[in-house]
């Protein structure tokens, strides 16, 4: 409170000079080197106030202070394009997903900017880059076998002739009977499902009466990455500023001991596969969406490792 009140009394001609940093922005030697984003908005829908509040308001609130305090400071964001529901809606509105995403990208850009909000840079997850830098880490993590492949059992719309993804599924559902429960998660009772466990499951696009059958699926081998976890979660509770929640959720997963989690879909819309026998599968969004921040960061420099690989700074 004294400093406050001294460099109050002291006036703005006693602050020290706004930083102007280069463009792009790039980390600085013997500087606070500050990389923010905000979680990626899906880019089926028109952004509402619930979403700028929960999401890019508190990171360019954080992104406006550290500029004041003269840290050097990149905030970027973007759209989130690939998956399901872009193909959803994409149906609905009988454009192409790429149709769909060129659509809301320009709606979200012109909304955010009528806000002000201050990215330093805001893109999107379909790029090349995306895909260069998915695929890379892809191969890394087959070179060092942490890839299992698995068959899955999945539903198939032979009229459609594809694979329904969760969200083209609709049916009953197996826990309380509800007639309109998707292929993930039933909406009354609120319990995760699995597809093919729907009673009378339905094709959204035809109507059609899907079939089982069996598929060929990628996935992370995360038992493999335990032993090496265990102890960093420990060290990393002990040092920082975990939620009550996170630890929570985190402990169970270890407790109940990690499983393979699929990295792969039956889809067109999304990053290419690039290994023979799944080259017309794409990347599960979960996994494809997260490198989204990598690739987005790329597009806004090309010297985006100095922001990513760079623990010095």
């Amino acid at each position: 409170i004294t400093a406050a009140a001294d460099a109050w009394a002291r006036g703005a001609v006693a602050l020290p000079k706004p930083w102007q940093p280069q463009k792009p922005v790039l980390p600085v030697e013997g500087m606070r080197n500050v990389l923010i984003t905000s979680a990626l908005p899906y880019v089926n829908n028109v952004p509402h106030l619930g979403n700028i509040i929960g999401c890019v308001l508190s990171a360019d609130t954080f992104a406006r202070y550290c500029r004041l305090r003269n840290w050097n400071t990149l905030y970027v964001c973007g759209t989130d394009e690939y998956g399901t529901a872009t193909e959803t809606k994409a149906v609905e509105e009988g454009l192409t997903p790429q149709e769909i995403c060129d659509k809301y990208n320009a709606i979200h850009t012109d909304i955010y900017s009528w806000f002000n909000i201050s990215f330093d840079y805001f893109g999107r997850t379909t790029t090349p880059y995306q895909t260069t830098i998915a695929q890379d880490i892809f191969q890394r993590l087959l070179a060092r076998g942490f890839l299992l492949q698995d068959t899955v059992e999945q539903l198939q719309c032979e009229a459609c002739q594809r694979f329904l993804a969760d969200r083209f599924v609709e049916g009953t559902c197996p826990f309380c009977n509800y007639e309109e429960a998707r292929g993930d998660q039933c909406d009354k009772c609120g319990k995760l499902i699995n597809a093919v466990e729907l009673k009378n499951p339905q094709c959204k696009l035809c109507r059609g009466v899907p079939v089982v059958k069996p598929t060929q699926h990628l996935f992370l081998d995360l038992p493999k990455l335990e032993k090496q976890l265990e102890p960093w979660l420990e060290q990393s509770w002990a040092t920082g500023d975990w939620t009550a929640n996170a630890r929570y959720i985190t402990r169970s997963w270890i407790r109940d001991g990690l499983k393979p989690r699929c990295i792969t879909r039956d889809l067109k819309w999304g990053t290419p596969v690039p290994l023979d026998g799944f080259r017309d599968k794409v990347f599960y969004v979960w996994f494809d969406a997260p490198i989204g921040y990598l690739s987005i960061t790329a597009n806004y420099t090309d010297q985006w490792e100095r922001w990513w690989k760079n623990p010095q700074q």
